[in-house]
């Protein structure tokens, strides 16, 4: 399975800098929306008597399913020839088979290879066990998160390309929701190197701070200064 082997890469994309682009995603009128006020972060916290793997594959698994939805919705959207790059930002990411080449691919080429490995994983009974009795592989945690990078790369991919379908779709306050839950999940358990998501810092920091975790950055708070990048159709 070349997800187990391969790697992607996030690095800017060489062009030379556009001009700063409103991020219509930060604008207060949208980002107010959500559709529910709950209080997500001790929603993500690890319940007593749970065992911390079965907590990381049932909220994993969930995660996978609620993104490639969300993704499903903009999918008409998201073509070869709108989304030529996997970009978020300014960030371009690129898919590594099981050789380890690095292949350039359309966002929904990136996304199509994300999706597939994850479901190949989350059903494979010896990687996400759902009997009694059967113990998590030793590399469990390192593929949980492994899924996470590359389901913040799909999250990041649909608010920087194609929030502007979403909101014709009034379906923001569920982005926004499950983003905002994702996050917090992947810092309450490390699951994803803060360097990473500092592409959407700005996001985080607006969607998060009222649940206490928001301001959290490791100092890459001015992330702002990257551009966006989207296609105008």
């Amino acid at each position: 399975m070349d997800w187990l082997m391969g790697k992607s890469k996030g690095k800017p994309n060489g062009k030379k800098p556009a001009p700063e682009e409103k991020k219509l995603y930060l604008e207060p009128e949208y980002t107010k929306f959500r559709i529910t006020d709950f209080e997500f972060k001790e929603l993500v916290m690890l319940p007593r008597e749970i065992d911390l793997n079965e907590w990381l594959a049932s909220n994993t698994t969930t995660f996978f399913h609620h993104i490639n939805l969300q993704y499903s919705t903009i999918s008409e959207f998201c073509t070869g020839e709108s989304c030529q790059t996997m970009a978020a930002c300014n960030t371009q990411y690129y898919w590594y088979d099981e050789r380890g080449k690095k292949i350039k691919c359309t966002a929904p080429q990136y996304v199509d290879f994300v999706m597939s490995s994850v479901q190949k994983l989350v059903t494979d009974e010896d990687v996400f066990p759902t009997k009694y009795g059967k113990e998590f592989p030793n590399s469990f945690e390192s593929l949980v998160k492994k899924i996470c990078k590359y389901l913040f790369h799909v999250l990041a991919h649909i608010y920087s390309s194609h929030f502007k379908e979403t909101l014709a779709l009034e379906l923001h306050g569920h982005l926004n929701t499950l983003y905002t839950h994702f996050i917090l999940f992947i810092r309450e358990f490390n699951l994803v190197d803060p360097k990473e998501t500092t592409i959407m810092d700005d996001l985080t920091e607006v969607l998060c701070s009222s649940c206490g975790s928001g301001s959290s950055s490791n100092g890459s708070g001015n992330s702002s200064a990257g551009q966006n990048h989207v296609k105008e159709r």
